[in-house]
């Protein structure tokens, strides 16, 4: 996509006691929820960063960093728009890495088939919020790594899920794992753009289950042939902000949104 087919809007958001300003670029004409996405990494990008800057003042340190890879072995809940673009970085990526890649999704479904829980993640539905926190320690249990991670590090990491953006702690890291439910100190977000994000693929998607499993989104996107929802970028926008904040936009009240001239 052209710069000049791209609007950018200047968002200032109150959420919570927290205030964020952001500028994002969107698609101007009709877009699906996945081209969406670099606008909500932004804006996960940005929640953070001002939870961020609040540990820090109350004098706490976040303890997330690379090589640190125990949160990379949890269950994560992503999207059905983050499936389709996982599943395109998939097949982008250049060979060999792209068979070692598969092989290692391929190898996590076996695992978790012989542990008998494939069958609850292919229908999270199933699922209430109660069976999802001890299904997901019963997940972490298997020690079964994310096909990204490599060295302990994320390979993807500027291409990560919104849900893996928003988990930090300021706990020590021996403490994520083994996942202790007493000792590890997450950072609490005022809103988590990945359940927006959610909550706009399962009302535009009549398919669309409340969430999917990371290690699933290679194998649901290839089942999954439905059109995806369009609509113009900056109405997309409109919903995540509304979403965001809990408030419907007025006219006076609506994001600033431009046109990108293809010389900025």
């Amino acid at each position: 996509m052209t710069p000049s087919e791209q609007a950018v809007a200047h968002l200032g958001l109150k959420i919570g006691e927290q205030r964020i300003s952001v500028s994002v670029s969107v698609p101007k004409g009709p877009a699906t929820l996945r081209e969406m996405l670099p606008a909500a990494q932004e804006l996960t990008n940005a929640v953070v960063a001002a939870a961020e800057a609040a540990v820090a003042a109350e004098g706490r340190k976040i303890s997330c960093t690379a090589g640190c890879g125990a949160c990379c072995r949890q269950l994560v809940p992503i999207a059905p728009s983050e499936a389709h673009h996982l599943a395109a970085l998939v097949e982008r990526l250049p060979e060999p890495r792209r068979s070692q890649v598969r092989e290692r999704f391929a190898a996590a479904i076996s695992r978790l088939t012989q542990a008998g829980l494939i069958d609850a993640l292919r229908h999270p539905e199933r699922l209430d919020e109660a069976m999802v926190t001890t299904f997901g320690l019963e997940y972490f249990r298997q020690g079964i790594p994310c096909p990204f991670l490599e060295q302990e590090s994320c390979s993807i990491h500027p291409q990560r899920p919104l849900a893996c953006r928003e988990h930090l702690v300021t706990s020590p890291a021996a403490y994520c794992a083994d996942q202790s439910p007493k000792k590890v100190e997450g950072v609490m977000l005022p809103i988590k753009l990945s359940r927006v994000l959610r909550q706009l693929d399962q009302a535009s998607h009549s398919a669309a289950p409340p969430w999917l499993p990371l290690i699933l989104s290679l194998e649901w996107a290839a089942q999954d042939l439905a059109e995806p929802c369009t609509q113009p970028g900056p109405e997309w926008l409109r919903q995540i902000v509304e979403c965001m904040t809990g408030k419907a936009l007025s006219h006076s009240g609506e994001p600033d949104i431009a046109e990108e001239s293809p010389e900025q």
